[in-house]
Protein backbone atom coordinates (compact mmCIF):
# COMPACT_ATOMS: atom_id res chain seq x y z
CA UNK A 1 0.00 0.00 0.00
CA UNK A 2 2.87 2.42 0.73
CA UNK A 3 4.38 1.85 -2.70
CA UNK A 4 1.10 2.77 -4.42
CA UNK A 5 0.77 6.09 -2.50
CA UNK A 6 4.38 7.10 -3.03
CA UNK A 7 3.68 8.80 -6.38
CA UNK A 8 0.67 10.67 -5.01
CA UNK A 9 2.69 11.99 -2.07
CA UNK A 10 5.45 13.22 -4.41
CA UNK A 11 2.88 15.05 -6.55
CA UNK A 12 1.39 16.73 -3.45
CA UNK A 13 4.89 17.60 -2.25
CA UNK A 14 5.77 19.20 -5.63
CA UNK A 15 2.47 21.12 -5.65
CA UNK A 16 3.15 22.51 -2.15
CA UNK A 17 6.70 23.50 -3.13
CA UNK A 18 5.42 25.41 -6.18
CA UNK A 19 2.74 27.05 -4.02
CA UNK A 20 5.35 28.18 -1.46
CA UNK A 21 7.64 29.59 -4.15
CA UNK A 22 4.89 31.60 -5.87
CA UNK A 23 3.52 32.89 -2.57
CA UNK A 24 7.00 34.08 -1.58
CA UNK A 25 7.21 36.03 -4.86
CA UNK A 26 3.83 37.59 -4.20
CA UNK A 27 4.73 38.59 -0.65
CA UNK A 28 8.15 40.00 -1.62
CA UNK A 29 6.60 42.12 -4.40
CA UNK A 30 4.22 43.69 -1.87
CA UNK A 31 6.98 44.37 0.63
CA UNK A 32 9.18 46.29 -1.79
CA UNK A 33 6.48 48.76 -2.96
CA UNK A 34 6.17 50.94 0.20
CA UNK A 35 9.87 51.89 0.12
CA UNK A 36 9.24 54.36 -2.71
CA UNK A 37 6.50 56.05 -0.70
CA UNK A 38 8.78 56.27 2.34
CA UNK A 39 11.36 58.10 0.22
CA UNK A 40 8.76 60.65 -0.86
CA UNK A 41 7.49 61.03 2.70
CA UNK A 42 11.05 61.69 3.81
CA UNK A 43 11.47 64.41 1.18
CA UNK A 44 8.17 66.00 2.18
CA UNK A 45 9.21 65.96 5.81
CA UNK A 46 12.56 67.59 5.05
CA UNK A 47 10.93 70.26 2.89
CA UNK A 48 8.20 71.05 5.38
CA UNK A 49 10.68 71.20 8.26
CA UNK A 50 12.86 73.61 6.27
CA UNK A 51 9.92 75.91 5.53
CA UNK A 52 8.79 75.82 9.16
CA UNK A 53 12.30 76.70 10.33
CA UNK A 54 12.59 79.64 7.95
CA UNK A 55 9.09 80.79 8.91
CA UNK A 56 9.77 80.55 12.65
CA UNK A 57 12.68 82.95 12.26
CA UNK A 58 10.49 85.33 10.24
CA UNK A 59 12.80 85.31 7.25
CA UNK A 60 10.41 83.54 4.90
CA UNK A 61 7.66 86.18 5.11
CA UNK A 62 10.19 89.02 5.11
CA UNK A 63 11.89 87.80 1.93
CA UNK A 64 8.54 87.47 0.20
CA UNK A 65 7.34 90.91 1.33
CA UNK A 66 10.60 92.48 0.15
CA UNK A 67 10.48 90.44 -3.10
CA UNK A 68 14.05 89.36 -2.35
CA UNK A 69 14.03 86.17 -4.40
CA UNK A 70 17.79 85.70 -4.53
CA UNK A 71 18.01 85.78 -0.70
CA UNK A 72 15.13 83.30 -0.49
CA UNK A 73 16.88 81.02 -2.99
CA UNK A 74 20.13 81.23 -1.02
CA UNK A 75 18.34 80.55 2.30
CA UNK A 76 16.66 77.45 0.87
CA UNK A 77 19.90 76.30 -0.69
CA UNK A 78 21.63 76.52 2.69
CA UNK A 79 18.78 75.03 4.71
CA UNK A 80 18.04 72.02 2.49
CA UNK A 81 20.42 69.06 2.49
CA UNK A 82 22.97 68.76 -0.28
CA UNK A 83 21.76 66.65 -3.17
CA UNK A 84 18.20 68.01 -3.27
CA UNK A 85 16.92 70.16 -6.08
CA UNK A 86 14.05 72.54 -5.39
CA UNK A 87 11.67 74.83 -7.20
CA UNK A 88 9.58 77.30 -5.21
CA UNK A 89 6.58 79.32 -6.36
CA UNK A 90 4.77 81.91 -4.22
CA UNK A 91 1.09 82.79 -4.68
CA UNK A 92 -0.94 85.54 -3.03
CA UNK A 93 -4.41 85.16 -1.51
CA UNK A 94 -5.99 85.44 -5.00
CA UNK A 95 -3.74 82.58 -6.25
CA UNK A 96 -1.74 84.91 -8.48
CA UNK A 97 1.94 84.15 -8.79
CA UNK A 98 3.98 86.62 -6.76
CA UNK A 99 7.57 85.71 -7.58
CA UNK A 100 8.80 87.20 -10.82
CA UNK A 101 12.18 85.49 -10.67
CA UNK A 102 12.76 81.76 -10.64
CA UNK A 103 13.45 80.48 -7.13
CA UNK A 104 15.24 77.23 -7.91
CA UNK A 105 18.61 75.55 -7.73
CA UNK A 106 18.09 73.53 -10.90
CA UNK A 107 15.43 71.43 -12.49
CA UNK A 108 14.29 68.08 -11.15
CA UNK A 109 16.77 65.40 -12.11
CA UNK A 110 14.57 62.43 -11.24
CA UNK A 111 10.97 61.51 -11.78
CA UNK A 112 10.30 61.29 -8.03
CA UNK A 113 9.18 64.84 -7.28
CA UNK A 114 7.58 65.73 -3.97
CA UNK A 115 5.18 68.65 -3.63
CA UNK A 116 4.81 70.63 -0.40
CA UNK A 117 2.20 73.33 0.06
CA UNK A 118 2.77 75.80 2.89
CA UNK A 119 0.90 78.91 4.03
CA UNK A 120 2.96 81.78 5.43
CA UNK A 121 1.87 85.11 6.88
CA UNK A 122 4.05 88.19 6.82
CA UNK A 123 4.99 89.87 10.07
CA UNK A 124 4.89 93.41 8.75
CA UNK A 125 2.53 96.24 9.66
CA UNK A 126 0.20 95.26 6.82
CA UNK A 127 -1.06 91.69 6.98
CA UNK A 128 -0.36 89.55 3.92
CA UNK A 129 -0.49 85.80 3.55
CA UNK A 130 1.01 83.67 0.84
CA UNK A 131 0.77 80.11 -0.39
CA UNK A 132 4.10 78.48 -1.14
CA UNK A 133 4.49 75.53 -3.47
CA UNK A 134 7.82 73.79 -3.00
CA UNK A 135 8.86 70.96 -5.29
CA UNK A 136 11.74 68.74 -4.17
CA UNK A 137 13.60 65.94 -5.90
CA UNK A 138 16.80 64.04 -5.27
CA UNK A 139 19.63 65.02 -7.60
CA UNK A 140 21.09 62.04 -9.40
Amino acid sequence: MKRRNRGQIRIIEAFLAVLIIFSSFAVSANLSAPQKRTKQDGLASVGLQTLVELDSQGTLGRYIDERNWSALRDALDLALPTGLTFNLTVYNERMQQVNTDIVSNGGPTSQDVTHIEYVVASRGLIFHWYIIHLYLSVAS
